[in-house]
């Protein structure tokens, strides 16, 4: 249950069309639910504003439709990551509709429009990189963002970024995917006014070190705004920067994040008594 469905919820139990026993009982399972190898935590995008993402690597058939079967009834966009086209099958079988991405594995349950808000640019150093880059992009765009993708864009032509630089320079938050050694983040960050969240991939040759390299690079980098997720983490790195984008474009949902009567209470100290070494 997201803050829209709450809202709407609480709206129609005032308006009298929903009785206060099934509003209890819509609520009931908040925060979690115990399947017993999986606590389902129904009560995320009330918190943070994404909900539970069902990350499918290491799970069996039988786990992923469980989940998927005591998070549908309540939600809708359902991300499931690092999935196969077999669980996809199962979850199909039961009549659930799923779109799904196989360069990205990665599915979306339940699928419905979402309004896309702000500007987020996912931009791949090479082709090799799109993988990760999806998974990225279409995580991003599942969560209510306006996305813009620019693929092939790396160091080794860089005429390419510079001469479509007017697709990404206003964006929000850009996500920089590149394996290899990773120099497109810091590229990216010293010509962006946004944050950059860096994503190195395990594209490489044998001493790129399945993306280790590329990470220590982007770890390393001297351009300021840039901050690194996981080797081959598209998801992670499209979580922060839906966060970012959101917060930037004012969403109403996200209001909560912002609000000022949390602020630290300013300090006694006036600027007089700092200049005298008070």
């Amino acid at each position: 249950m997201d803050p829209k469905e709450l809202h709407e919820l609480l709206q129609s139990v005032r308006n009298n069309t929903t009785g206060i026993d099934e509003a209890i009982e819509r609520l009931r399972l908040l925060p979690f639910e115990n399947l017993g190898y999986a606590r389902i935590d129904h009560h995320r995008s009330l918190r943070n504003g994404i909900g539970e993402v069902i990350y499918c690597a290491g799970k069996t058939d039988e786990q992923i439709t469980g989940i998927v079967q005591s998070m549908v009834s309540r939600s809708s966009n359902i991300l499931a990551t690092r999935i196969g086209e077999t669980s996809v099958r199962k979850i199909e079988a039961l009549g659930i509709p799923v779109q799904y991405h196989a360069i990205a594995r990665i599915a979306v349950i339940r699928p419905q429009p979402a309004d896309a808000i702000g500007h987020i640019a996912v931009i791949s150093a090479g082709t090799s990189d799109m993988p990760v880059a999806e998974e990225a992009a279409i995580t991003a765009e599942t969560l209510g963002n306006r996305v813009t993708r620019l693929y092939d864009a790396g160091v080794a032509g860089i005429h390419r970024l510079l001469l479509a630089r007017t697709e990404w320079i206003d964006a929000h938050a850009i996500v920089v995917v590149a394996g290899m050694e990773g120099a497109l983040a810091s590229v990216v960050g010293g010509m962006a006014a946004c944050p950059v969240i860096a994503v190195p991939t395990s594209v490489g040759y044998g001493a790129s070190f399945g993306g280790l390299a590329a990470l220590l690079a982007m770890l390393n980098s001297c351009a300021v705004g840039v901050s690194v997720v996981n080797i081959d983490n598209g998801f992670g790195a499209a979580c922060q920067a839906s966060l970012i984008n959101h917060l930037a474009a004012g969403n109403p949902n996200r209001a909560d994040l912002a609000d000022t009567t949390h602020r630290p209470a300013e300090s006694p100290i006036s600027p007089d008594s700092e200049r005298k070494g008070s």
